[in-house]
């Protein structure tokens, strides 16, 4: 499943470079994750790197984007193009 961005969010910063697939970007008034993007960092690390910066924990599962391992590899695969090894 994707991830999301809790009202939690101090707008730091240091979610957004971490991102391998672009998928975060400033909202309004907190920074968002885009579900079509979001593989949870699957082919690119072992856990997503948002959660590990995030000084506040506010970037959980989110329970509306519910995805299977095998739909985050291919979700993956289509937006880079390459196979997971």
């Amino acid at each position: 499943m994707a991830l999301i961005i809790t009202d939690e969010c101090i707008n730091c910063d240091v979610c957004e470079p971490e991102c391998p697939n672009e998928a975060i970007s400033a909202g309004e008034e907190i920074y968002e994750i885009d579900p079509a993007k979001c593989t949870e960092c699957v082919g690119h690390y072992d856990e997503p790197q948002c959660q590990l910066v995030c000084p506040v924990d506010c970037i959980p599962q989110d329970d509306n984007n519910m995805e299977t391992q095998e739909e985050l590899e291919a979700k993956y695969e289509q937006l880079t193009g390459k196979k997971i090894a």
